[in-house]
């Protein structure tokens, strides 16, 4: 599944989209999640990237600290 860098309205959802489309392959068990998505959550200072493998059940995360 493709998807374009240039997707998404905010850079949060343009990030969203680069890891479903170059990192949805389990590091755990290696089962390619074709049809996965990451989700995003943010509290206002950090943003928490999550990865649920539908296989094994691996949780994956990606944070990132903003600055203000």
């Amino acid at each position: 599944m493709s998807r374009s860098w240039s997707s998404g309205t905010t850079p949060f959802d343009r990030l969203t989209s680069h890891y479903d489309d170059v990192d949805l392959k389990c590091p755990s068990c290696g089962y390619e999640d074709e049809d996965g998505h990451w989700k995003a959550e943010t509290n206002g200072d950090t943003v928490l990237y999550r990865h649920l493998c539908p296989s094994c059940g691996s949780i994956r995360k990606r944070t990132l600290k903003l600055r203000s």
